[in-house]
């Protein structure tokens, strides 16, 4: 069955093993060269560990690692570093098409020019853009897969959460599959069918399965913990290309700090086997 509210065109490319356009091809920064993958994937280095996943004229994807904004902040977060500004004198003027939240990690979608960011944002708009996440949460969920269909009310109190309000929130759903269970622990795919700020976040608390190291709808991170840092990561990202409707899958490889997470997870789940 196709997930929850994935259109058939961008269903199929979900997944598909390649569904990327052979006229869209990659391209490298200017007076750089990269390596492509089959017209698909780029993997090219920046600056501040900021792989680029995908690049073509329009568009710019990249890794972003945890601590760094997706776009300038204010206030407070004026002193974090953010990805345009990191990226900009590579590749010139970059839009940012959805915002990722600092903590998190994984594939960012930008554009690369006024046009694109009309079209990739009546995309996000239309639900033509299926974006995944991974998360590592606390608990074991009772259920296999499940949509949390749950009104937020967002930028509630000093802390701006966004809690659960069903008379006064915006709508808000989030189709949940558990990947993998380790007993104390489970690694859950997310795939927000709404655009609200912290959603997956907010949804996985409100359901009693908060992401690891979630300090804001969470006690943060905890001795047994197996990472010290929110776990949650764009893993996947599927989007139309803005001029020529080809579809493009790019996924983001886990950071490095998530290896280390799941072989110990592993274990777990392997002493809880053999005490079955």
């Amino acid at each position: 069955m196709p997930h929850p509210s994935l259109q058939p065109d961008i269903y199929a490319c979900f997944h598909a093993t390649s569904c990327a356009g052979t006229d869209a091809k990659p391209a490298a920064p200017p007076g750089r060269r990269g390596r492509s993958d089959e017209g698909i994937i780029i993997a090219v280095e920046a600056p501040m560990d900021l792989p680029v996943l995908y690049a073509d004229a329009q568009v710019l994807v990249v890794n972003k690692p945890t601590g760094v904004l997706a776009a300038p902040g204010g206030g407070p977060e004026q002193r974090y570093p953010h990805v345009p500004g990191l990226l900009q004198p590579q590749w010139g003027p970059l839009w940012v098409v959805q915002r990722l939240d600092r903590l998190a990690s994984g594939a960012l979608l930008l554009a690369r020019t006024p046009q694109a960011r009309r079209a990739l944002g009546q995309a996000f708009e239309a639900g033509q853009v299926a974006w995944i996440f991974h998360a590592l949460v606390r608990g074991n969920p009772a259920w296999g897969e499940r949509v949390v269909d749950l009104p937020l009310r967002v930028n509630v109190g000093r802390r701006k959460r966004s809690v659960p309000d069903p008379r006064r929130g915006q709508p808000a759903r989030t189709a949940l599959r558990v990947i993998e269970r380790f007993g104390s622990h489970a690694l859950v795919e997310a795939r927000p069918l709404t655009r609200r700020r912290h959603q997956v976040r907010a949804h996985l608390f409100a359901v009693g399965h908060p992401v690891v190291g979630d300090p804001l709808y969470g006690p943060g991170p905890l001795p047994e913990d197996p990472l010290p840092h929110l776990a949650l990561h764009a893993r996947r990202l599927v989007f139309p290309g803005p001029h020529t409707g080809h579809w493009h899958k790019v996924t983001a490889p886990y950071p490095s700090t998530w290896a280390a997470a799941l072989d110990a997870l592993q274990w777990e789940k392997a002493l809880v086997d053999d005490d079955a």
